[in-house]
């Protein structure tokens, strides 16, 4: 069986705890991996991704202070910081 190359591994603080992932992992997929939800509905229910396409805005977090953001269309980049708290 011919050995599997390891993808690089980075380091993204996902609400200050430190979640590491492949590289090329969407934020999304480091968001599940950390058991967080990426955000709260207004009636305080936990979001997540729904659509994986950008189009519904479920998965919105704060990217390194960037309010917002899609999580399921961002990369992870080392030491990149990501908060559902804001």
């Amino acid at each position: 069986m011919p050995s599997q190359a390891r993808l690089p591994q980075v380091t993204v603080m996902v609400n200050r705890v430190p979640v590491v992932v492949p590289s090329g992992t969407t934020v999304a997929v480091a968001m599940v991996l950390a058991g967080q939800a990426c955000r709260t509905s207004v009636t305080g229910e936990p979001r997540g991704p729904l659509c994986g396409m950008g189009i519904c805005f479920e998965c919105q977090v704060t990217i390194d202070g960037k309010l917002h953001c899609r999580s399921c269309q961002t990369l992870c980049r080392q030491g990149m910081e990501l908060d559902t708290e804001k």
